[in-house]
């Protein structure tokens, strides 16, 4: 459902897909499946709850093995991004992603690379 043209299949497909990962065998399978990118490319979009799912599913899937994977760069960026956000509920659970799931370096590091503002980044609808 993560790759359907339909942004709602791919909305309820996320949402599906974050509460199944608290139980322990779906998220093993979920991870050794390969379905971390594709959780990573529903971070573009243009839909909230989309956006909200793929963030939270992250964090359920972070393991000790996978967070390497979880908290790329590009990720870590667009963490920092969402965090500017004027919308509470993205940059609050982007702020939390921030402060759990990655080291200060790789916060410090996506930092460095650009000076990140909310102006030009697509943030999902309300």
């Amino acid at each position: 459902m993560l790759t359907e043209d339909n942004e709602a299949l791919v909305e309820f497909g996320i949402g599906g897909l974050c509460n199944l990962c608290l139980d322990k065998a779906t998220k093993s399978h979920i991870l050794a499946s390969g379905a971390v990118s594709l959780v990573i490319n529903c971070l573009s979009s243009r839909r909230e709850e989309t956006v909200l799912s793929a963030i939270t599913t992250l964090m359920y899937l972070s393991t000790a093995a996978s967070r390497a994977e979880i908290t790329t760069q590009p990720v870590v960026e667009c963490m920092l991004r969402f965090s500017l956000s004027t919308n509470r509920r993205l940059s609050n659970l982007a702020t939390v992603f921030l402060e759990d799931y990655c080291s200060e370096d790789q916060v410090q590091e996506a930092r460095t690379v650009n000076q990140h503002t909310a102006l030009g980044i697509p943030l999902p609808n309300n």
